[in-house]
């Protein structure tokens, strides 16, 4: 039986001998992309052929009245087999939500073949209502955005030395002690170093971003006090907030003016790379400081939100249209009006966090009005201070035993004892080094206490430590 079965009033066209119904089972027979439609028990109430010729059986009619699960077989991307039930694709069948997924590999029946495939999860209705499961075989569509990645990624690489070359010639034709240049020379070198400058940066940036999308660069979560440490990584920005006269402020309350800084309780726990969130916190606040006028309002606070860690980045500044605010994390989209044009961009920055904050498994959006300022917020998941103190423990274990890993063995000396010349002294024997047990490195962990941050990374500044909010 069709999903159409029911006739529909027929439509002026073919002379009246076709009707709606059955053109719409026509296109659906003939497209490329599968269909499934699934009752709320999960049961496949209609499939296409694409769907049959996908998932690697002979006739769409094979696939009717069998559980969807049974039907879509997956597989990660890097070929380790997935259960169905532990996947994004269950949570938004139960839960009746929208779902978009680029991850999976989709193996056929008889394990004959695999294709990367993009999977999209629509609700009809309630919750009791159908869903429609499509996907499509994007095999080479990932392909050929590989190459296209890897094409960026080189030419970034390799245009970034001579930028940096014409940068630093210019620097130096610019400074008084090592040239002598007339004012109207001064403007265009002034001009020529800005826009080497401004290459540089989106060279940088496209490498970051490439780094990603061909999933060369992984998160390498560490936990945190999240309160303490986007407090230290903003107050990196202390001098560019000086600069431009801008009123700081951190904490719970809302921008007060001056450089504001609160003491408060309690502690906030997350799991993130230290190196992921100093990016996506560099690209807020100093999107924040570029586009807020001097005089204006800056305010950084993070807070718990149930299982979330709240994080916002407040500014006075332009401000984004609501047009504009749906576009803003799209690559290469820059807001064009009188002001932005003024201040310049590659496009990139806040498509980098989106990026970094989805690889941290968190979200990140917008709240502002043209001329009324913005509000970015950032929200990961919370660790309870049970999770912490154990991932803490875990990650300070691992450190002693890379140490214990890394030392070399160093033979046991004994004392010279004096023998007769003739005698031929034997060769000393080595003395093997004790293997820490479990309890030595219980020891040394406590010691050690808990995990530190990544060295190098909250190094600037001299902010004392904050809290955030319940």
């Amino acid at each position: 039986m069709g999903l159409f079965s029911k006739k529909q009033k027929p439509i002026n066209s073919y002379a009246g001998m076709v009707d709606s119904a059955a053109l719409a089972q026509r296109a659906l027979d003939f497209i490329a992309e599968g269909v499934l439609l699934i009752d709320a028990g999960g049961m496949i109430q209609f499939a296409n052929p694409a769907a049959a010729t996908m998932t690697g059986y002979d006739s769409s009619t094979m696939l009717t009245g069998l559980d969807y699960s049974l039907i879509l077989r997956l597989e990660s991307a890097d070929g380790a087999p997935i259960e169905i039930s532990k996947t994004d694709i269950y949570t938004a069948i139960k839960t009746n939500q929208p779902l978009t997924s680029r991850e999976y590999l989709l193996v056929s029946a008889q394990a004959e073949h695999r294709m990367a495939i993009a999977l999209s999860v629509i609700p009809t209705g309630g919750t009791h209502d159908f869903k429609i499961i499509t996907f499509r075989d994007i095999t080479k569509e990932l392909q050929e955005e590989n190459e296209q990645a890897e094409f960026i990624s080189t030419a970034s690489h390799e245009m970034r030395t001579p930028v940096a070359s014409i940068e630093g010639y210019l620097g130096l034709a610019l400074n008084p002690q090592t040239a002598t240049i007339d004012a109207r020379a001064k403007q265009y070198l002034e001009a020529a170093h800005s826009a080497s400058q401004h290459l540089g940066r989106l060279f940088k940036d496209l490498l970051d971003v490439t780094k990603l999308d061909d999933k060369r660069l992984k998160a390498h979560p560490v936990p945190v006090d999240a309160v303490e440490v986007v407090q230290k990584l903003a107050a990196t920005h202390e001098k560019e907030f000086m600069a431009k006269n801008l009123h700081y402020t951190f904490g719970a309350n809302e921008p007060t003016g001056g450089f504001d800084k609160k003491h408060i309780e309690p502690k906030v726990y997350m799991a993130v790379d230290l190196d992921f969130l100093r990016e996506i916190l560099d690209n807020l606040i100093g999107n924040a400081i570029k586009y807020t006028p001097a005089g204006g309002q800056i305010w950084v606070n993070v807070r718990g939100d149930g299982d979330k860690v709240l994080i916002n980045v407040t500014d006075t500044g332009i401000g984004i249209s609501a047009e504009d605010a749906a576009h803003v994390f799209q690559k290469f989209y820059r807001v064009d009006n009188s002001q932005t044009r003024q201040i310049g961009g590659t496009g990139l920055g806040l498509y980098l966090v989106k990026q970094r904050v989805e690889a941290l498994h968190g979200r990140v959006w917008l709240e502002s009005a043209f001329g009324q300022g913005s509000t970015f917020f950032v929200s990961l998941p919370r660790l309870s201070a049970s999770e912490y103190e154990r991932m803490s423990i875990a990650e300070a274990n691992q450190r002693m035993i890379q140490q214990f890993s890394a030392a070399p063995a160093q033979p046991a000396q004994s004392a010279p004892v004096a023998k007769p010349a003739a005698m031929p002294t034997p060769a000393a024997q080595p003395v093997a080094m004790p293997i820490p047990n479990s309890q030595t490195i219980a020891q040394a962990v406590a010691a050690v206490g808990p995990a530190a941050p990544k060295p190098g990374i909250l190094t600037s500044g001299s902010i004392t430590q904050q809290g955030g909010t319940q």
